[in-house]
């Protein structure tokens, strides 16, 4: 049975910066969820941030932030680097122990977003790009997708499953 890294939030877990879940409700996320097949995960937590916790936004693409050239800053200016690349590190090896070849990660998230992060000014003001820990999963092989994405999940799991 293949597994899915997901995020912990969206599992139901209140783990997000403002101590809240994002649940994903839903029939396919509840089968899987029965079947066994969810590896819950936060890498923010896990890299050692508490909840609640500031918020945070890159300060350049996800892949320079892990390539030690950008960073991760709270909107009090606080850098934040450390436990979020620790914490994208611990999310691929708990990807790896479980053989989890896809994820299903929170959008928008400086971890875990995969289509836009925000532009690191606190304004709200989304950019194209992806989150710390979705960029390493992918350098690594790993096919993420977010929450609003579960039918192209779906598909992608009878394709690993075939």
């Amino acid at each position: 049975m293949e597994r899915i890294l997901v995020s912990a939030c969206l599992f139901g877990r209140p783990v997000r910066y403002d101590g809240a879940a994002k649940p994903v409700h839903g029939a396919l996320f509840e089968r899987w969820r029965a079947e066994g097949r969810l590896v819950p995960f936060c890498p923010e937590v896990s890299g050692g941030l508490p909840v609640p916790r500031p918020p945070a936004e890159l300060t350049g693409p996800a892949a320079a932030v892990l390539d030690g050239t950008a960073g991760v800053r709270t909107d009090t200016g606080a850098d934040v680097t450390d436990p979020f690349v620790r914490g994208a590190r611990l999310a691929l090896e708990t990807a790896e122990r479980a053989g989890a070849r896809m994820a299903i990660l929170k959008e928008g998230s400086p971890s875990c977003a995969t289509r836009h992060t925000y532009d690191g000014t606190f304004t709200g003001t989304r950019i194209p790009g992806a989150g710390i820990t979705t960029t390493l999963l992918q350098r690594s092989g790993i096919r993420v997708f977010n929450e609003n994405e579960l039918d192209a999940a779906a598909d992608y799991l009878a394709e690993l499953e075939r």
